[in-house]
């Protein structure tokens, strides 16, 4: 297993990120699925700054684009959000949950040709 600390901004961060060379999922999978723990067990907090690309390929001695991969898909999932030149940060999943959720059912909503008025209405039946 590999654990390194990284220095970013006022504070060191632990990461677990555990490569299996010779296992099936692809490296970038890998690294997400730790990320992944990590936040979701409440070991990398909401507003924590990953490390740049380059540092994280560095210490796992992979491919900076394996990582940048990596934190493309956790952005897709909603687990990190890139801001740019800025960095890499943890989202809080308990407000991105309801937001994905809510994007979900909407969607579906309109896809199914229902109206907004509609879809409230539906809602409002639901909740009572």
């Amino acid at each position: 297993m590999i654990g390194r600390t990284l220095e970013l901004m006022a504070a060191p961060i632990r990461l677990r990120i555990a490569l299996d060379p010779d296992s099936a999922e692809p490296v970038f999978a890998q690294i997400c699925s730790a990320i992944r723990v990590d936040v979701t067990s409440g070991r990398l907090a909401a507003g924590v700054r990953l490390p740049t690309t380059r540092a994280l390929a560095a210490e796992l001695d992979v491919a900076v684009n394996t990582v940048a991969k990596a934190y493309r898909e956790l952005e897709l999932e909603g687990v990190v959000e890139g801001r740019g030149r800025h960095g890499t940060y943890v989202m809080d999943l308990a407000d991105t949950a309801a937001e994905r959720e809510t994007m979900r059912f909407v969607t579906t909503m309109r896809n199914l040709g229902v109206t907004r008025e509609e879809t409230l209405a539906l809602v409002r039946r639901a909740w009572s």
